[in-house]
């Protein structure tokens, strides 16, 4: 396996870099390549030429975006149902648990807002107890998940990496046993894994596990591409269930109010109609990936680098990132006591870079150079 070099993938990321700004936004919005454009274009083309007819073409582009899903995280296509977000994901995937049975659920302090935010609204209005396990020391963070399950327990919802600190949760596929062994569903964001970390469901010991995840980040999908990933032979029924999830009551008078499922599990966590260039995207910046020799073993090896030089160039510094790599993501963390008035600094400095709390988020991409880095780093300094 040959290393990446930023420089020579530069050229192929012509519209985003041409600015002269330094992206340290790799977690957060990495930038297209070039072909994501002519994709875009390529999806307008269809829908003028076939109008209502281009759903074929549109459906053979989703599935092409379930094979490169599958292929990363180890499971099947046939497991992927896709969304436009993580969150109608999730409330679909929440709408199937028996919460009248188990009334009660398990959520690390550590889950992007709109988990964290949906979970206590539900819980402000009685419709669930939620336990809260704080997220640090993320080293026993699977154990004490484990420990907090009963036999009220619905499902137990934590990341595979965090996304304020980058840090990567062990013993996952522990919880994942021990939850399932108390009937609880299990469900595993990997945003912050997909297409940086090699991640394997069967390896992590989660093939019972639901994973949700996208491409806006890591993958250089853009919006509107998310997945829900349903464990073989899990036969739930979503109350929230879009019209995709029984296209066979199209055909029978009055199918709608028969309200049924396809055949595969995933079909029940199916949408309604959506925006389908996001997947033509998608297909293509995959393609090119794959053209490039972009495996998630070849990214993984690149991040690791990175951030490890602006680990280094941090030194000193409050640090919140693991400093050894396999117990990272593909960002570095930095807490500073104004991370909103540094972010702004550092846009002025010609830097992007984002924040979360008191954390200040520095993300690198395949395309971003050491020299970029070196910089970034100085217009840091420079800010506090």
């Amino acid at each position: 396996m040959s290393p990446l070099d930023p420089a020579a993938l530069r050229p192929h990321y012509s519209a985003f870099l041409r600015s002269g700004k330094v992206l340290l936004t790799g977690h957060s919005h990495q930038a297209w390549p070039d072909c994501a454009r002519d994709a875009t274009l390529e999806a307008w083309d269809d829908a003028a030429e076939c109008v209502d007819d281009k759903w074929e073409r549109a459906f053979a582009a989703a599935d092409a975006v379930r094979d490169a899903i599958a292929s990363r995280i180890g499971a099947r296509p046939d497991e992927i149902a896709l969304g436009q977000n993580t969150h109608e994901l999730v409330v679909r995937m929440m709408s199937a648990l028996d919460l009248r049975a188990r009334p009660r659920v398990v959520c690390t302090t550590g889950e992007f807002h709109s988990l964290t935010r949906q979970l206590a609204l539900l819980e402000r209005h009685g419709a669930v107890e939620v336990a809260w396990v704080e997220a640090e020391p993320v080293a026993t963070l699977a154990e004490r998940l484990a420990d907090a399950v009963d036999a009220r327990t619905a499902a137990v919802f934590t990341s595979t990496v965090l996304f304020e600190t980058s840090s990567v949760v062990p013993h996952v596929g522990e919880l994942v046993a021990r939850a399932r062994a108390k009937g609880a569903e299990v469900l595993l964001d990997a945003y912050h894994a997909f297409s940086v970390i090699p991640f394997d469901v069967a390896a992590l010991g989660a093939s019972d596990a639901f994973v949700v995840g996208g491409g806006y980040k890591y993958a250089q999908w853009g919006e509107g591409v998310c997945f829900l990933r349903v464990p073989p032979g899990r036969r739930l029924e979503p109350v929230l269930s879009g019209w995709f999830a029984g296209f066979a009551d199209l055909a029978v008078a009055g199918g709608a109010r028969r309200a049924g499922f396809g055949p595969l599990g995933k079909d029940a966590f199916a949408g309604a109609t959506y925006d389908p260039t996001c997947h033509y995207r998608a297909r293509a910046v995959t393609r090119f990936m794959q053209e490039q020799g972009m495996t998630t073993a070849a990214l993984r090896e690149l991040y690791t680098r990175q951030t490890a030089r602006i680990i280094d160039g941090l030194d000193g510094l409050d640090v919140r990132t693991p400093r050894e790599p396999s117990a990272r993501g593909g960002f570095v963390a930095l807490r500073v006591d104004d991370a909103p008035g540094v972010v702004a600094e550092l846009r002025q400095a010609g830097v992007f870079a984002d924040s979360r709390g008191q954390l200040l988020r520095l993300g690198p991409a395949p395309y971003v150079t050491d020299d970029e880095i070196d910089r970034a780093l100085r217009a840091v300094r420079a800010a506090l």
